[in-house]
């Protein structure tokens, strides 16, 4: 086919947000349904989730001809003399991607909210300040990830977070260098905050390095912003679905990244935290076999 779309799944699917819950699905289990969805490339997820030793978990994947495509880090760059506390973690996984072949850093912003409770821990915009420390902090960051590891920096929009709206997208992308910082363009957290995926594409075709697939329900996102809900309690509520249940509408956005003329890794993400231990393959099976029906 050449130049392509390359389809894979993330730990994300099978309900894993943290290195070690007794609430989520087993790593090995993970791994293996993976496989029996059908999929081959998968995302490294929460850093200490999978075996952390490059050996070791090469030998996982590989008995199981699994391939990486990228690792994600949790970088608040907006915040002052937060680099290093990034670049901690970046030295982790970055380098255990590079070990494993993998050729993207997904970047997630800081929250306002805390992950843990729900409140809001500063304020939901960011002053001229704060914006200009963001963008200084992802300049350097991709430059120092690219220099140092080879992989691409892709900061992902997120909801509860200051790269959040498809204004804010904008805007970040504006005031960064479009050489080192890329956008992981998730669907289902622009759909989540009223963007429009498309557009973004359009505007921006050179910016989108990566992505993640998505959708949400109409019904319970209107909920969530009528009751300025936590996007933890979204998510517990139901509001990320499989395709094609929700919004955005997949064969468009399929089409549009095709119409990009590169290879671009397509991750299927569907927060299911947290979610019963037999739920997940079924959903997996099923979002492979309709997003390659799309194509």
């Amino acid at each position: 086919m050449g130049r392509s779309i390359t389809i894979g799944t993330a730990p994300d699917s099978w309900g894993v947000w943290f290195a070690d819950d007794e609430l989520q699905t087993p790593a090995s289990r993970f791994l293996d349904e993976v496989v029996d969805a059908g999929y081959e490339w998968i995302e490294l997820g929460p850093y200490g989730y999978l075996p952390t030793d490059p050996a070791e978990l090469s030998d996982e994947l590989e008995k199981r001809r699994l391939k990486v495509s990228a690792g994600t880090i949790f970088a608040a760059l907006h915040r002052p003399d937060h680099y290093d506390e990034a670049w901690a973690q970046v030295e982790q996984v970055a380098k255990l991607t590079q070990a494993l072949g993998g050729t993207h850093l997904v970047v997630i912003p800081g929250q306002w909210r805390s992950d843990k409770t729900g409140e809001q821990i500063e304020p939901r915009e960011l002053d001229e300040e704060g914006w200009a420390r963001l963008a200084a902090g992802m300049d350097r960051l991709g430059r120092d990830v690219r220099n140092g590891y080879g992989l691409q920096v892709a900061v992902h929009s997120h909801a509860d977070t200051h790269i959040d709206t498809h204004a804010e997208v904008d805007r970040f992308l504006e005031i960064t260098d479009p050489d080192v910082v890329k956008l992981c363009l998730d669907t289902g957290h622009v759909a989540y905050s009223g963007g429009d995926n498309l557009k973004i594409i359009a505007d921006h075709p050179d910016r989108i390095a990566y992505v993640h697939l998505k959708q949400v329900d109409p019904a319970v996102v209107a909920k969530v912003k009528a009751e300025d809900l936590p996007f933890g309690e979204a998510v517990a509520l139901g509001a990320m679905v499989e395709p094609p249940q929700g919004v955005p509408a997949m064969p468009p956005i399929l089409d549009a990244l095709e119409g990009l003329g590169r290879d671009i890794f397509a991750i299927v993400e569907q927060d299911l935290y947290p979610v019963a231990f037999d739920k997940p393959l079924p959903i997996a099976t099923r979002t492979r076999t309709y997003l390659n029906s799309c194509r």
